[in-house]
């Protein structure tokens, strides 16, 4: 049943995603070596304000809707604490979906995860963060004391567990 549900959410975020919005507006990515991410503030998939802190090394950004299936199918696949214990959290960028979309099907189904998902729900935050061009990858982000010291793009879920694997 999950997975029927599943695959009509995929079916109706897909069908309700519009090409271009009026957001769509070229902005300078915050993913930058040197930036600080410590005004990053996101929520959880249950709304709960999760802020990034000062222990966090690395940062798992999905802002793609395959992209975000393929990391959250990953984590699932992990202890609920791997994240923490890697000192790493993960983001999705869901605001690409129509609001009832999101609030009906993505929202509920992101619930069901035992990892945490911050999420980005707002298309003027995820502008800030995305880099159109490598949209389709993992943008990996490694911290010290919130500051960026490395952006890597990956291809694969697996690239992921090797990099946190890495001290």
């Amino acid at each position: 049943m999950k997975k029927i549900v599943f695959a009509l959410l995929s079916v109706l975020v897909f069908l309700g995603c519009s090409s271009k919005s009026a957001s769509d507006v070229a902005v300078e990515s915050k993913l930058v070596v040197n930036n600080s991410l410590e005004k990053l503030a996101l929520s959880d998939q249950h709304a709960k304000p999760t802020p990034i802190t000062k222990e966090t090394q690395k940062i798992i950004f999905a802002f793609s809707k395959d992209v975000g299936h393929d990391c959250n199918d990953f984590l699932a696949t992990k202890d609920a604490n791997f994240l923490a214990e890697h000192n790493a959290m993960f983001v999705a960028d869901v605001s690409a979906a129509p609001s009832l979309i999101r609030s009906m099907f993505i929202m509920p189904g992101l619930r069901d995860f035992k990892h945490t998902i911050l999420v980005i729900d707002k298309e003027e935050i995820s502008n800030q963060y995305k880099i159109a061009d490598k949209a389709e990858k993992i943008v990996l982000v490694s911290l010290e004391n919130f500051i960026i010291t490395k952006i890597e793009y990956l291809d694969t879920v697996q690239e992921i567990e090797a990099n946190l694997q890495q001290k």
